[in-house]
């Protein structure tokens, strides 16, 4: 049987067009799903946006347009975002899909016919940006805790969810599942601040507007955010059709991917929720940090951001891949800033392997007219590069299964420098004035040419464009990942095309 793997991203907010925070957290589930790919499983990547609530009534108002109208343009929009950033998810969802609403009326609806949701009526504190509810102790300044903006009372007849009743279930949960909730610290931050105190029901209907799921049973109110929104993990497989072979096949989801802010909704709300509905709960939810813009936070409201095309027209959808990928401690806080874009770029993707593979392709058509040949004319320099090389496979497995993306890139760029000094320590052009030493020199442009072969297939889930323009220079099919496990794969006698730059080093600004 074929392996399973289910990733999802936040189903993004389109209040106001992507920026570069949102395309961090898709690149990384993207680079998620395409090294699970490799490695032999069946995949099935989703994200989406999450388009109800009052905020979009409101912005949709002020536009003059309906909220449909004006999240249509967004959503448009992202597609493309994401298309120029080479993302293969395999379903984008939307809240407005009406698959989805139906779902979510059947899910509110099972909720409050076996007692977890019932009437009552909610005061209190609200967020409207951030689409929350707070006491007035979890205020900062008399502020949201999330964004820091004003909040409003309100008071409302409400529909809530006894989120109180799943609290001992969900500890016991945790405690059975001490890797739910990645990194560690915020395991300890939810059972700190939101468990331990002690859970209370939910608000989980509104009336005081009206962009939102129905409550079709008493259609004065709509189906409030959570219910709504994190439903949709499940009801993009078919739920609630719990025969439906996507349903079977992928539930529960492996990993959700989620910013640190939205973390205790994963954690607490949506665990809760399944334990009411009978389901299995999904395997992890990782909470990763925020990507900053020249170390200050992202800011719609400031506008202290480009769109991502700027970048990507600039320095290429790889190079904003990369730095990433590469750039930010998976787990923590990151920068973004186009200084280090661009030297990172010029570093580790023109200096490092784009140096590599054009040297080494260009000596082959130099010395052997591009025919690739393999003596195997070995000395000890020689197996100290296979070795390193060979073992990469089980290193970047490792560090993929752990989440750490960054690291792995890491081990295989290393790698990288090992073949740039093998090439400055073996000194091909020496060998090749010597006619004894044709042999020897055919063995070291083998060496490293399968080494870059080998290089290239764990790249590939992070930079697929530039890994395409390897293969096709290298002119191999032999692409695979179990091709890894042995030092050797490249055809010889083929015949290299020519070589091509991958990366242009970039002058700062």
């Amino acid at each position: 049987m074929n392996k399973k793997y289910y990733i999802t991203t936040p189903i993004y907010y389109p209040s106001a067009e992507f920026h570069i925070g949102h395309c961090y957290t898709t690149i990384i589930a993207d680079a998620i799903s395409r090294y699970k790919r490799l490695t032999g499983y069946e995949v099935f990547f989703q994200t989406g946006s999450d388009e109800h609530g009052e905020k979009i009534e409101k912005k949709a108002a002020e536009k003059g347009v309906t909220p449909k109208e004006y999240v249509d343009k967004i959503i448009e929009n992202a597609k493309d975002l994401w298309s120029s950033l080479n993302i293969s998810y395999d379903y984008f969802i939307r809240t407005t899909d009406k698959n989805h609403e139906e779902a979510v009326q059947k899910i509110f609806k099972q909720l409050y016919d076996q007692g977890d949701i019932y009437k009552g009526e909610y005061k209190g504190l609200y967020c409207i940006p951030c689409e929350s509810f707070w006491t007035e102790s979890q205020l900062i300044e008399g502020n949201c805790p999330d964004c820091g903006r004003p909040v409003k009372e309100v008071s409302e007849e409400a529909y809530f969810f006894k989120l109180s009743k799943y609290q001992k279930r969900l500890v016991e949960f945790y405690e059975k599942n001490p890797n739910f909730i990645l990194p560690l610290s915020r395991k300890n931050e939810m059972l700190n601040n939101f468990i331990n105190p002690g859970l209370e029901d939910l608000c989980v209907s509104r009336t005081s507007f009206k962009w939102g799921v129905p409550v079709d049973f008493d259609t004065n109110h709509v189906v409030y955010v959570w219910v709504d929104a994190l439903s949709n993990y499940i009801t993009s497989l078919g739920y609630p059709n719990c025969e439906n072979s996507l349903y079977q096949k992928f539930w529960p989801a492996d990993l959700h991917l989620v910013g640190k802010e939205i973390v205790r909704f994963h954690v607490i709300i949506w665990p809760c929720l399944l334990m009411a509905l009978n389901l299995p709960l999904p395997k992890q939810v990782f909470g990763h940090g925020w990507l900053k813009i020249d170390g200050g936070k992202i800011s719609k409201s400031l506008g202290n951001y480009k769109d991502p095309r700027e970048y990507i027209n600039s320095y290429g959808v790889d190079a904003v891949r990369y730095y990433a990928l590469r750039e930010v401690p998976f787990g923590s806080d990151g920068n973004f800033s186009e200084e280090a874009l661009i030297s990172r770029t010029n570093s580790d993707l023109a200096n490092n392997l784009g140096n590599l593979v054009n040297r080494t392709i260009s000596m082959s058509h130099k010395y052997f007219d591009g025919i690739v040949l393999n003596p195997n004319i070995s000395d000890n320099i020689d197996n100290d590069l296979k070795s390193s090389v060979l073992a990469l496979k089980d290193i970047v497995d490792e560090k993929m299964n752990e989440l750490k993306v960054g690291e792995a890139i890491e081990e295989i760029m290393e790698v990288l420098r090992k073949c740039n000094k093998y090439i400055d320590e073996t000194t091909p052009w020496s060998l090749a004035k010597d006619k004894s030493k044709k042999e020897r020199l055919a063995t070291v442009l083998y060496n490293l040419l399968e080494s870059i072969r080998i290089c290239t297939i764990l790249l590939s889930p992070f930079i697929p464009t530039t890994c395409e323009n390897i293969f096709k220079q290298l002119n191999t099919t032999i692409t695979d990942y179990n091709s890894i496990t042995k030092f050797g794969a490249l055809q010889t006698n083929n015949i290299l095309n020519k070589p091509e730059i991958l990366f242009t080093r970039i002058e700062s600004k």
